[in-house]
């Protein structure tokens, strides 16, 4: 990569009528690195592409930091800050319902340092369409294009949740295509109140059901909220949406026990809707 104009000796301005803040500039052109890599770099990379000194590199990097422009993972590289996807939300087309949906899940994955997950509904169920993994050696996320559970996955309950009886009923009963129809009917009464409380409380939760440790927090997203006049849209509630608003889109955040303790849900909850309100997403 071509490095970065050095703004070190430069004056600060380039026209006598037009004044400027060189190190705002210099912080910028820094910012402008990580952007053009669109990776994580280590420190002394980004200072090679400044033409700078490290140390003084490190200065503009903790000052960009504090801002959230950009952060520091654990094995020391430098990468983009949650403020950068905010900014680049602005220039996104309101209609275009995956690059939204992409933004947020990359906000949310930031702030929770956890795998994100984008599923949408087809007729043969939820399918993973896009997924950001986090800055962790172990890869919890499922496959893009894989097909998600009904019935053990918080992506496919929650799918399940907001769907019809006449369309949830037999991919469900496929899934327990091994169980004795006595029994079958008892795990749908168990699934329709499992139903009834994700409506309720407008997510579904999974703690180790798919893999022992991993937990999942899916949030519902309604198709109406993402296009439009969103002014002019009715309030969509849990009961309204079964009835005529079908989920097509959902995102799901996938950590260990660690990172997601099911004790936190109500809060890790709030967080995921603060950061989808912001897109105009929940």
């Amino acid at each position: 990569m071509p490095a970065a104009e050095n703004l070190i000796d430069k004056p600060a301005t380039t026209n006598k009528n037009q004044g400027g803040v060189q190190s705002l500039e210099i912080g910028l052109s820094i910012l402008d690195v990580l952007i053009d890599r669109n990776e994580p770099m280590m420190l002394k990379d980004i200072a090679e592409a400044m033409q700078m000194h490290p140390a003084k590199c490190h200065r503009y990097m903790v000052s960009l930091i504090r801002k959230n422009y950009a952060r520091q993972l654990n094995d020391g590289r430098y990468g983009l800050g949650i403020r950068v996807n905010a900014l680049s939300h602005n220039g996104v087309s309101s209609n275009n319902i995956l690059e939204r949906l992409t933004h947020a899940a990359n906000e949310i994955k930031d702030i929770l340092n956890c795998g994100v997950q984008i599923a949408k509904w087809f007729s043969e169920g939820p399918i993973i369409i896009q997924s950001v993994e986090p800055d962790s050696p172990i890869s919890i996320i499922t496959r893009i294009g894989s097909r998600m559970p009904l019935t053990t996955s918080a992506t496919g309950q929650l799918f399940a949740s907001y769907q019809s009886e006449e369309i949830i009923q037999p991919l469900v009963m496929a899934e327990w295509h091994a169980s004795d129809e006595a029994i079958k009917v008892e795990q749908w009464r168990n699934f329709t109140q499992l139903q009834a409380k994700i409506r309720t409380h407008g997510y579904a939760t999974v703690t180790g059901d798919m893999v022992m440790g991993i937990n999942a927090i899916t949030i519902p997203i309604i198709v109406s909220q993402l296009t439009g006049d969103i002014a002019s849209q009715p309030t969509v509630t849990a009961e309204s949406a079964t009835q005529s608003l079908p989920l097509e889109y959902a995102i799901t955040v996938i950590g260990t026990t660690e990172q997601l303790p099911m004790s936190e849900q109500h809060n890790v909850v709030k967080q995921i809707l603060a950061i989808a309100q912001r897109y105009r997403l929940a």
